[in-house]
């Protein structure tokens, strides 16, 4: 008996489903190794842009949004969110030795984050998706800049204070439009080497990468370039 998947997904539904998995294993990853973990998160944000770009040029199916946002939650809210997790725990100790508000961030702060980006995704699958733009910080992009800001050498109290400011961005209306197929390579051409070389050089391809999401996530909704024919951002990649 075939499994009920067969004839229903494309090859970038197979992709997105990988994605998934890369979410669970820097999940495993962030309890021995929390830069290993945060390599396997950009890990997935290429197999991200990847699914995009082939549902594009051979097609997607009607799973695809929905299975996209699915991983995503995987990948990019709940994954994250133990990375910092683990990242503070470091720092400040066991739970059993915390402070009441030491303990209600290092548990808060990214279980609101991954509350926050399971809504993000709800709404983009629901209003956004096939649109050139969507709203609010892109789970994707919180994803990056979190593993980037570890791996370019970010302290963790620092990226906890960046996961609550994520909790907000993710949510808001603030209009972020799709990256173009060429910087959506670049930027995972910084990201494959930030994965296999990231203290390379002082940190150089984390460094450059967060200043790279950095930039888009300051600039994007402003200044990001548009059609000159439609005034609308290209649609080339998958926001989420």
């Amino acid at each position: 008996m075939q499994p009920r998947f067969v004839g229903r997904l494309g090859v970038a539904d197979a992709v997105t489903a990988l994605n998934a998995a890369l979410g669970f294993c820097a999940v495993v990853a962030a309890t021995v190794d929390v830069g290993l973990a945060a390599r396997v998160v950009l890990l997935a944000a290429i197999a991200d842009a990847i699914d995009g770009l082939l549902a594009r040029k051979w097609g997607g199916t009607a799973v695809g949004p929905h299975l996209d946002s699915l991983a995503d939650v995987a990948s990019f809210s709940v994954a994250p969110a133990v990375i910092v997790f683990a990242a503070v725990r470091e720092v400040w100790g066991p739970l059993a030795t915390l402070s009441l508000p030491q303990l209600a961030a290092v548990v808060g702060v990214p279980a609101l984050f991954v509350a926050a980006g399971v809504v993000r995704l709800a709404l983009y699958t629901a209003f956004d998706s096939g649109n050139a733009h969507t709203y609010g910080v892109q789970t994707t992009l919180a994803g990056t800049v979190l593993a980037a800001g570890w791996l370019a050498g970010a302290g963790a109290i620092a990226l906890l204070a960046t996961t609550a400011a994520f909790g907000y961005l993710m949510v808001t209306r603030v209009p972020y439009p799709d990256l173009k197929p060429a910087h959506a390579l670049a930027m995972g051409a910084v990201q494959a080497l930030a994965v296999l070389f990231p203290v390379f050089f002082h940190r150089l391809f984390p460094r450059v990468l967060l200043a790279f999401a950095l930039l888009y996530l300051v600039l994007a909704p402003w200044v990001y370039p548009r059609d000159a024919a439609s005034g609308e951002p290209n649609h080339s990649a998958e926001a989420e």
